[in-house]
C-alpha cells in the first residue's frame, strides 16, 4: 500500500515543528513538503535524519510539485481560505486545526470540497481527551440547568473565547435540547461575565506559563460537577492529526471534529 504523501502548511510554528517531527517518523505517511510565510533556503531537513524535503513561501508551487495527498494546516484563521481554495483545487484532501473559522469558511470548505471530490477534516481540538471532555459534558449537560466553562491558554493564542469551548458550549446546548439557565444579574456586571453561548458563559485565560486548559463546570441543587483536561505538550496532538490524515483520505466533503472520526 502506497504511504500517504503529506504537506505541513506553517512548517516553522509550534503546531508546525511538531507535525513535522511525528510526521516523518509515522508508517504510512510520508512527509513530502513544507510551507512557511517567510524561508530562506528551498528544502527542510527531517528531525530524523533521513533526508529533506522541498520548503517553499509559495503554496501553489509546492503542491504543484510535491504533488501531496494531504496538506496540513495549522496556521492562523484568516489564511486558511485562499490556501483551501488552492487545496482543494488541486485535488488535495485537507486537515485542518485552525481554530476561528466561520460557518461561512466551514461551509465553503465543505462546498469545494465535495466540489473537487476531496475530503476536509476541520477540528477545534485534535487531542483524544478534549474529545472526550465534550462527549462527557453532553451527557452531563442533560441533567443539570446551569454550566459554566473556563478556558485558559498561552498568552500567544490569537483568539479568545477558544474554538475548543465554544464548540464544548454549543454541542451541550444541543445535547440538551434548551438553553440553559443564567444566573440572576445586574446589567453593569455582565461585561465582566464572559462571552455567553444559550446561558453558558464562557470565561478567557491568557498567561505565560499555560498551554492548553479547559474545565466545565456544571452546578444543581447541592452539588458541582467539573470536566477538565489538561495539555502537558503538543506531542498530544499528534494521535488526532495521524488519525484525521489516515481517514480523510477516504472521505469526501467535510467532516466537523474529531469525535466523527472516534465514532463517540
Amino acid at each position: 500500500m502506497k504511504p500517504i504523501k503529506v504537506v505541513v502548511r506553517g512548517a516553522f510554528g509550534r503546531m508546525g515543528r511538531e507535525m513535522v517531527n511525528a510526521l516523518c517518523r509515522e508508517t504510512g505517511i510520508q512527509l513530502v513538503g513544507a510551507v512557511e510565510i517567510q524561508v530562506s533556503e528551498d528544502s527542510l531537513a527531517l528531525p530524523d535524519a533521513s533526508g529533506t524535503i522541498p520548503l517553499s513561501s509559495d503554496l501553489n508551487s509546492i503542491l504543484t510539485r510535491c504533488q501531496p495527498d494531504v496538506m496540513v494546516d495549522f496556521t492562523l484563521a484568516p489564511a486558511i481560505m485562499p490556501a483551501v481554495r488552492i487545496a482543494t483545487e488541486k485535488g488535495v484532501n485537507l486537515v485542518i486545526g485552525t481554530t476561528g473559522l466561520t460557518s461561512e469558511d466551514l461551509a465553503e470548505i465543505d462546498r469545494l470540497a465535495k466540489a473537487y471530490q476531496v475530503g476536509a477534516v476541520v477540528a477545534p481540538n485534535f487531542t483524544t481527551g478534549a474529545v472526550l471532555m465534550i462527549h462527557l459534558a453532553k451527557i452531563a449537560a442533560r441533567y443539570f440547568d446551569y454550566a459554566e466553562i473556563i478556558e485558559l491558554h498561552h498568552h500567544m493564542k490569537a483568539d479568545a473565547p477558544s474554538g475548543t469551548a465554544l464548540s464544548t458550549a454549543r454541542a451541550m446546548v444541543q445535547a440538551r435540547g434548551k438553553p440553559f439557565q443564567s444566573p440572576q444579574q445586574k446589567a453593569e456586571e455582565l461585561p465582566s461575565r464572559g462571552e455567553k453561548v444559550d446561558g453558558i458563559t464562557l470565561h478567557s485565560v491568557r498567561l505565560p506559563g499555560l498551554m492548553a486548559h479547559q474545565e466545565v463546570l456544571l452546578g444543581g441543587p447541592g452539588q458541582t460537577l467539573s470536566i477538565r483536561h489538561d495539555t502537558i505538550g503538543r506531542e498530544c496532538y499528534m494521535p488526532g492529526v495521524i488519525l484525521a490524515i489516515k481517514e480523510v483520505v477516504n472521505r469526501k466533503g467535510l467532516v466537523y471534529g474529531l469525535d466523527t472520526l472516534l465514532d463517540l
